[in-house]
């Protein structure tokens, strides 16, 4: 038998809801249940010869109608309503996606999903700030295509550090179930594959490394079977670089390749740094979105050309997002200190006779030809810097400069080990292969020098008394703990870094130190991270293996630079890990430290970091710095080794003019930015306007106040505590001990999460969440587990004992609130979303009002239903007997649904206007659908929304006048 679409079914003794499918197939959802739990049955599979299988027969069925017995207080049925919207998974309200997702994101987050809507096909550039949450604001893009239909699988292309960061968005936050494919479980992976199929086209959401199907042997068969939609993160690390990088240019080719392999292909880029100061890159990454964007120039753009390039491009920075998108705060107050300390004099002779060492390396170069007279450059760069970074680091990089010597001054560009690149992840081991590199032989003259230098640093190492930086940052620590904040401290190389962590460990007692680095895996630097105890004082010791793309804000809230950066970008990075979007202390702080006396740090503070500080003041953010990084290691150099005397034969030019020169052409770089900035911030799009499509979705779906209520109400009914956190009015408790939940419902006490350090699970209904508690959102598996335990004990009300009875759909009040006899009936409706190219049934709950005068009928405005739902309270009692006889009397006019697909009853008014208000409502849907897809490019005329018939009766609630006397 041909049933409709949305129609009610039955099979295995349960009541479905049927949904499109494939023409052999039938697609149900549990009548009370969510997506997660939807079947397939092949039509046919009960007529098979020689078996007869009744229950997997799928036949007409119908909605359980009320009785005048179903019925407790006015409460309960608002329970009930809170209940099946909360159940709510297929939204029919304009953001599809939020029906799904298990975060309540801010205004400004929506502003790239409004623009991609309207582009066909979605080609998106999302620059915002560090911290902004471009995870998040990508994702909702890809949740709100795939939940419409648009894409069927997408792909995250990152670097491979960040594979697990995004599986866990997807899967946490997004409600997806990625796979992560990267050199470490490419085989497990394919091992699991159904024979026929391949990894690209078997699993939908896919979340690659970047690095891994780069390759010429991996990347072919991506490309052709490439999903609908590709999001890349970190793209400034694959952006055209002209003979650089032999990685980044492989990265480059893959994207060209993938940016032509569909004509319908969806992109969207993402990244804080989109030019590193290099324009025609950043032109390069353009030209992938849109063929004519490569050749367009910022500071030439005309009307349509600034036009058409904001459509595709978003940049903002926070003081942007606060200033026109938020009525309050959404990220912390940044407090920047600096902190010094002075050389020990131990210390200040190992840097003097390095420098002395350092001095003779680059004097000695001055007649060679110039490729290895810069490696000699970078050689003596490096010891220093490795010399002032920590004794340890001192000590390494001393004694491989006296033993390894089988490095060769053409060997590659060591360039990297010394400068941090902002479009590479950095190094952090001791840069060994240019210090290797500046000479084949040592004479024994030097060899000794250099022993010398080892046991001095040797001495310092320890003796950590003799370290005035190790002590300096212990202090800076312990006040930070005192204060209350949890610190990061950031070093640059890795023998650094462990000095660090285990002085820290052996000198702070009952403080939690861990140390992580670019040596331990991402497996073993994801355990180390999760297993910190979020309630404890807590320190992390880590090298610049987190600075990118890693979200630490929640466990941490400050700081400390223990090793300054030579790019003022990855300064920026840093700070972002803890200040950024979901970062719950109102204030973050980030301090710079260094060496009063410590000449490196003078000159990286005077070139460099100075400037950058003066220009996020000014800006609000860290612009690119606009040089190669030879010209900043050539000013560095001149910096440090220039001499004043004439004769000098360093004297390579006057480095003054130079750093003058160098901080001109930034300021440059300024002013661009703020031109840019405000061009492409995206004014054109309104907050309200946003903001009033966000609470149409919050009455469809319900918002985090309708989830606090209806958590609350449930505790009261069922019988579990939720108690107020003494020290954060943000903050609850839900006892876990086996008295608290012994009573408890199987469906609930199973919900409730087991693997939990204490007697008790802290929670939180706001997002972001505050330190240590969950978020609890109207997608989270316990919220889940209650709406529908609430709809199906509703629905089996009548056969339950009354101990278990806990809520009703039916009830009856005698209020003020009311002048006449007043019906609110609510539905559960089904509507058929029709494009060309897909079909969907989406559903949302109505609350349908009438009043009754004189016999006659009279609809209400639906927000005049919704508030007496909300509001309305009982003023006066009424007689057990006399409110199931109301009932008897109302319940006649809704006996069922006839042939026709309208209410039978002995008024046809209420059928007719019923009917009525679901046409308006579909059509209201259809016209704000229409209106945030609006542009010209998109053909829209061919989309309809169309109610489906009967809708569910899901509870009837009855409002008496209180009668005057």
């Amino acid at each position: 038998m041909d049933m409709e679409l949305g129609s009610i079914v039955k099979c295995r003794n349960r009541n479905w809801v049927l949904l499109p499918s494939e023409s052999d197939i039938y697609l149900l959802r549990p009548l009370t249940g969510g997506s997660d739990e939807v079947i397939k049955i092949k039509k046919g599979l009960s007529n098979i010869i020689g078996y007869d299988l009744p229950t997997e027969r799928v036949v007409p069925s119908f909605f359980p109608p009320p009785s005048k017995e179903d019925f407790q207080d006015f409460a309960s049925a608002h329970i009930l309503w809170n209940a099946v919207r909360l159940n709510l998974r297929e939204s029919a309200a304009p953001f599809r996606s939020l029906g799904r997702i298990s975060i309540r994101p801010r205004v400004y987050q929506f502003v790239p999903l409004l623009m991609a809507l309207k582009l066909d096909p979605v080609r998106l550039f999302i620059a915002d700030d560090v911290g902004v949450g471009k995870t998040i604001e990508a994702l909702l893009v890809a949740r709100e295509l795939y939940d419409r239909g648009e894409i069927k699988r997408f792909a995250v292309l990152c670097p491979p550090y960040l594979c697990e960061q995004w599986e866990k968005e997807l899967r946490e936050k997004f409600n997806f179930e990625p796979v992560m494919i990267r050199s470490g479980t490419i085989s497990s992976i394919e091992r699991s594959l159904p024979q026929g199929t391949n990894i690209y086209t078997h699993f939908p959401v896919q979340v690659i490394s970047i690095d891994w199907v780069k390759s010429d042997r991996n990347k072919h068969l991506f490309i052709q079977f490439c999903p609908d939609l590709v999001i890349v993160d970190e793209v400034h690390g694959a952006a055209d670089s002209y003979g650089g990088k032999s990685s980044q240019q492989e990265r480059h080719k893959l994207l060209k390749e993938i940016s032509k392999s569909k004509k319908q292909l969806h992109l969207i880029f993402l990244t804080a740094t989109p030019h590193s100061g290099k324009e025609e890159a950043f032109r390069s990454l353009l030209g992938l979105l849109k063929p004519e964007f490569a050749d367009w120039h910022f500071s030439e753009l005309n009307e349509y050309q600034r036009g058409e390039l904001a459509k595709h491009f978003v940049q903002r920075t926070r003081k942007d997002i606060e200033k026109d998108w938020e009525s309050e705060s959404c990220f912390p107050e940044r407090i920047t200190n600096d902190e010094t300390y002075e050389l020990s004099d131990e210390y200040r002779e190992l840097f003097k006779k390095t420098y002395e060492f350092c001095f003779e390396i680059i004097k000695s170069s001055g007649n060679l030809e110039e490729r290895k007279r810069r490696v000699r450059y970078w050689g003596a760069l490096a010891l220093l810097r490795c010399v002032m970074s920590s004794p340890s680091a001192a000590a390494i990089a001393i004694r491989n400069r006296i033993t390894e010597q089988s490095g060769s001054e053409d060997d590659g560009d060591f360039s990297t080990f010394v400068f941090e690149q902002t479009d590479q992840r950095t190094d952090d081991e001791n840069p060994i292969p240019p210090i290797e590199a500046t000479d084949q032989t040592l004479p024994y003259t030097e060899k000794r020098k250099l022993r010398e230098l080892a046991q001095l640093a040797d001495s310092l190492k320890d003796n950590i008394n003799k370290d005035n930086k190790l002590l300096a940052c212990v202090k800076i620590v312990k006040e930070l703990l005192r204060d209350g904040f949890n610190p990061i401290v950031w070093c640059r190389y890795v023998a650094t870094a462990e000095y660090v962590g285990s002085n820290l460990e052996a000198l702070l007692s009952d403080v939690q130190v861990i140390t992580i680095t670019g040596r331990m895996g991402d497996e073993e630097r994801k355990f180390e991270i999760e297993g910190i105890d979020p309630e404890k004082p807590r320190v992390l010791v880590a090298t610049d293996c987190l600075s990118e793309g890693i979200n630490l804000q929640d466990k941490f809230d400050a700081v400390i630079h223990y090793d300054l950066p030579w790019n003022p970008n990855r300064l920026e990075q840093r700070e972002g890990r803890v200040d950024r979007y979901g970062q719950n202390k109102r204030q973050v702080k980030a301090i710079r430290f260094y060496g009063r006396d410590n000449p490196v740090d003078g000159k990286v503070l005077e070139i460099l970091l100075d400037k950058a500080k003066e220009i996020y003041k000014t800006l609000g953010t860290y612009v690119p710095i606009p040089e190669e990084n030879e010209s900043i290691m050539e000013a560095l150099l001149n910096a440090l080794f220039f001499k004043a005397d004439a004769g000098s034969q360093l004297r390579l030019f006057d480095y003054k003019a130079f750093i003058n020169e160098f901080h001109l052409k930034w300021d440059k770089v300024l002013m661009r930015e703020k031109v840019n900035r405000t061009r492409f911030a995206q004014r054109a799009l309104k907050p309200a306007e946003v903001k009033a499509e966000l609470e149409k979705t919050d009455t469809v779906l319900g918002d985090p106040d309708a989830v606090r209520k209806f958590l609350f109400d449930c505790a009261q009914r069922i019988g579990f505590q939720i108690i107020k956190d003494k020290k954060r009015n943000n903050v609850y408790r839900i006892p876990l001990d086996s008295n608290s939940t012994s009573m408890l419902p199987d469906m609930i006490k199973y919900a409730l999460p087991t693997k939990h350090k204490k007697d008790y699970w802290l929670i939180s209904f706001d997002s972001p969440t505050p330190e240590g508690a969950e978020y609890i959102g109207r997608n989270h598996p316990f919220v889940a587990a209650l709406a529908q335990f609430i709809f199906e004990n509703a629905l089996q009300n009548t056969s339950l004992p009354d101990s278990t009875k806990y809520v009703s759909r039916c009830g009856v009040i005698c209020t003020k609130d009311v002048s006449s006899k007043t019906i609110l009936l609510l539905l559960r409706v089904r509507y058929k979303f029709m494009q060309p190219t897909n079909l969907h049934i989406s559903e949302e709950i109505l609350v349908a009002g009438f009043s009754l005068n004189n016999n006659e009928i009279l609809s209400l405005k639906r927000e005049d239903a919704l508030n007496l739902i909300t509001s309305a309270k009982p003023d006066a009692n009424i007689p057990l007997e006399e409110k199931k006889n109301i009932l008897e009397e109302i319940l006649q006019n809704f006996r069922g649904w006839d042939d026709k697909k309208i209410f039978t009853t002995r008024n046809d008014k209420f059928a007719s206007e019923t009917r009525q208000l679901l046409y308006n409502r579909a059509k209201e849907l259809e016209d704000s659908h229409k209106r945030i897809r609006k542009a010209a490019a998109l053909q829209i005329k061919d989309f309809s929304i169309e109610p489906l018939f009967p809708p569910d009766l899901i509870g009837l609630l009855v409002l008496q006048p209180v009668e005057k006397k």
